[in-house]
């Protein structure tokens, strides 16, 4: 199958799969919010534009984002002058992997190794290559659901740390 010049035409299917290896941004933007309502715990409502400008998200996609994780049961809002959204779980037992799959879905390297889609593989039962696909599945997935907001604070606060400010001119 080609696509003109002798290039080969990607089937949409694979495109779909790009979901399975990329993380969107959309999901970058509810995780850095996440993460910027974890660094402000126990300070209050934090305001949208307050987030927006800390971690460089447009507002308006992050009101969607954020109406989002609050259907999600991840944050909640409070209207008013002194109003804005405050994470409902502690930074500590919330894992970057929870907003990831509420966000993107099941986690994979390959469409097959993410659960329902196996059957639809032409290899199904003999494929040599999806015990690989799912130990980097489990790897990745690791990583996210061992990486709590908390760690990614605590992180931050090390990191600042250690940065030594350069006075020269």
């Amino acid at each position: 199958m080609t696509g003109g010049l002798g290039y080969a035409k990607i089937p949409t299917d694979l495109v779909e799969m790009e979901k399975a290896v990329f993380i969107s941004q959309k999901c970058q933007y509810a995780i850095r919010a996440t993460f910027e309502l974890a660094k402000r715990v126990g300070q209050g409502p934090v305001r949208i534009a307050d987030i927006a400008e800390a971690q460089a998200i447009p507002a308006r996609f992050l009101e969607v984002i954020l109406n989002q994780l609050k259907q999600g049961g991840f944050v909640m809002s409070q209207r008013g002058s002194k109003g804005g959204y405050v994470l409902v779980r502690s930074p500590a037992e919330l894992a970057v992997g929870d907003i990831l799959r509420f966000i993107e879905g099941p986690l994979g390297p390959v469409v097959c190794a993410m659960g329902s889609s196996r059957t639809e593989c032409p290899l199904y039962g003999g494929c040599v290559f999806l015990p690989m696909w799912e130990r980097v599945r489990s790897a990745v997935s690791g990583v996210y659901d061992q990486t709590t907001f908390q760690n990614l604070v605590e992180m931050e606060a090390r990191r600042a740390e250690e940065v030594v400010p350069s006075y020269a001119i």
